[in-house]
């Protein structure tokens, strides 16, 4: 097969595709247009987040086979018209789970610690050690939305910390000996932490608003390692000012462009709501990297590499 490669990625997964007498044509230099152009020459599209995978992409496409993102969710192709035009999707969640549940566990533990907020005043010479005292993880209740590839990542991370772990999730009977799946009434009722684990779909689309936040029983820590769009900025800020949220580390924003490059455009004003949010002691910010690491780097392309091949091996 020809295979567009519109965005880079780990070095193996060309020499890998090229091994099993697949042909790639690297395009990381042209634009989406010019890709769109060309799409009836191949029969494979390898993409990261550089552009969406539309009606318009894949009428022009007649010969495209497949569609593989370097990455875990697949909201920036229209999956439905793609499949009803036979385009197999491939996803590689299983190649940045444990970086995504290592992440999510440091946010948490350094949240716990203010270690980042001990770490910039010991650097300006304040020794401040009272108000710097942490909580420990030992004896809470931390609980997973979304209990796929990445949540029980995170799970499994937390097994060798004296916690319980309860899991939420629109799919029955996901829970296993590494999380307990509970009714949402139940996952409100009793969490200290929650962490997010879900894909963007339409039913997560700022799902963290204020209803939601203020329906659970107790105080909470929050952890959003998945996608920015499922939680409200400006509810959340609120919900820290008012100490119904106790701290958030935030991999993800709400004000993310779809291609997660960058944080918005640069003659864009930044909302109200992430100022504040970005003077917050109790808040812990990274930009989309937490399953970003150099072992996942490669990780994601043997996964998307051995999936292509897999599938069309018989061609």
């Amino acid at each position: 097969m020809i295979i567009l490669h519109a965005d880079s990625n780990h070095p193996t997964l060309l020499k890998q595709l090229e091994a099993a007498g697949h042909y790639n044509v690297e395009a990381y230099e042209q634009s989406p247009q010019e890709i769109l152009e060309n799409q009836h020459l191949y029969d494979g599209i390898v993409i990261r987040s550089r552009f969406k995978i539309d009606k318009v992409f894949l009428d022009a496409a007649p010969n495209l086979k497949f569609i593989a993102r370097v990455g875990a969710g697949l909201e920036s192709i229209d999956v439905e018209y793609a499949e009803k035009r036979g385009v197999t999707l491939f996803s590689a969640p299983e190649g940045n789970r444990n970086a995504v549940g290592e992440h999510a566990l440091g946010m948490l533990l350094s949240l716990f610690n203010k270690l980042n907020k001990a770490d910039r005043q010991v650097r300006e010479g304040l020794w401040y050690r009272e108000a710097n005292r942490g909580v420990e993880l030992e004896g809470k209740i931390v609980g997973i939305i979304g209990y796929g590839n990445m949540g029980r990542s995170f799970a499994k991370k937390l097994k060798g910390f004296e916690v319980e772990v309860l899991c939420y999730d629109i799919l029955e009977r996901v829970g296993d000996h590494y999380a307990r799946q509970v009714s949402l009434e139940e996952f409100r009722r009793e969490c200290d932490v929650v962490s997010l684990h879900t894909p963007w779909t339409p039913l997560t689309n700022k799902m963290i608003d204020r209803k939601f936040i203020n329906a659970f029983a107790k105080p909470f820590w929050l952890i959003n390692t998945a996608r920015g769009k499922s939680v409200v900025t400006e509810d959340l800020v609120a919900a820290l000012q008012e100490k119904k949220i106790l701290g958030a580390g935030l991999d993800v924003l709400e004000y993310e462009k779809g291609s997660f490059e960058s944080l918005f455009s640069e003659d864009a004003e930044m909302p109200k709501a992430l100022q504040e949010l970005l003077i917050m002691s109790n808040v812990l910010l990274s930009p989309h990297i937490a399953g970003w690491t150099v072992e996942s780097h490669r990780k994601l392309a043997d996964t998307i590499a051995q999936k292509i091949i897999e599938h069309f091996k018989d061609l």
